[in-house]
């Protein structure tokens, strides 16, 4: 498909930079009245997943996939939550292992890659529903992780998943992760590694001999950390070895479904390679929508509860 224009202009004037449209609403942004049921389903490693639902009552069903050491508290799950159940769809955020408040009980975290467990969900919720439809979508590293599992799945996806949207998405993940070596990214940097590493001394109560606390310790850059701890614990080479056999856009072209992605070009976390423009203008399922402005996981509108993200996630997923 074409590359969409896109309607979004800018944030309220007192973002006025990407760095501030990223980090004034994930530290500041409040969404109120979502109330979760939360599931506990098993996967087949013999592990498990916290899945949180918000039901309404509806026909239709949004799973959607949470960011880098995000769940489904962070403010763009309730705000996507809250838009889909005025709407009156079902919305189920499920969180990546560790995530969500409970570690889990194998020697793994989670990564961009980890689209096994969304199938896990996804297999869950057609065995024991009946939604006449059912969209994904996914934020930051959920986006990638929902963009490769519909690359996986092609023409196999089941026939209840229809449409996906997902913004902010680290398409490749080695042109993302370069971003985090700038000068200008050190804040991402140090509150990403230093989440990963609590997370990582909770797994070396669990497994005394798993984890090299003093090394860990010592990690000041995302190369060395998935390199000696993410790749080791989920069997890639390196960090290289990992970053490429991941990424998303490895399966992208194999996307079946209507599949919007909005990234916006000021985005501090996104390379060059995020934005899959050749791919978007070469299949008809790809839509690519890219907005001068919104940062990461930003998008906000002045005097909006509900984000320019939001709104546009909605518009495409009921599309007719």
């Amino acid at each position: 498909m074409p590359i969409l224009p896109s309607t979004y202009q800018r944030p309220p004037a007192y973002l006025f930079n990407g760095h501030l449209e990223t980090i004034v609403p994930s530290l500041l942004r409040k969404v109120t009245g979502v109330d979760y049921i939360r599931e506990k389903i098993h996967t087949p490693d013999g592990d498990f997943l916290n899945l949180d639902w918000s039901k309404v009552g509806g026909e239709k069903l949004l799973i959607l996939s949470h960011g880098l050491e995000g769940d489904s508290r962070r403010h763009y799950a309730l705000g996507l939550v809250k838009i889909f159940n005025q709407q009156g769809i079902d919305v189920l955020v499920w969180n990546n292992r560790t995530c969500g408040g409970e570690i889990n009980l194998k020697p793994i975290l989670y990564h961009h890659g980890s689209s096994y467990d969304l199938d896990t969900v996804v297999s869950h919720v057609l065995g024991q529903s009946s939604y006449r439809e059912i969209f994904l979508s996914g934020v930051s590293m959920g986006g990638a992780q929902t963009l490769k599992y519909l690359g996986e799945k092609g023409t196999d996806l089941p026939i209840q998943i229809t449409r996906a949207a997902v913004y902010s998405a680290p398409c490749n993940l080695a042109s993302s992760a370069a971003t985090l070596k700038l000068r200008s990214n050190l804040f991402y940097k140090n509150r990403f590694l230093g989440k990963l590493k609590k997370k990582l001394e909770a797994k070396a109560v669990q497994f005394p001999d798993l984890i090299d606390l003093d090394l860990l310790r010592n990690v000041q850059d995302f190369d060395t950390f998935d390199t000696q701890f993410t790749a080791k614990l989920h069997g890639f080479k390196d960090a290289a070895d990992f970053y490429k056999s991941v990424s998303a856009d490895n399966w992208m072209g194999e996307i079946a479904i209507p599949a919007l992605i909005i990234n916006a070009l000021n985005d501090p976390l996104l390379g060059p390679e995020c934005y899959p423009t050749k791919l978007a203008e070469s299949r008809s399922t790809i839509f690519l929508e890219m907005p001068r402005r919104g940062g990461h996981t930003g998008f906000l509108l002045k005097e909006q509860e509900f984000t320019f993200g939001e709104f546009r996630i909605l518009e495409f997923l009921n599309e007719v």
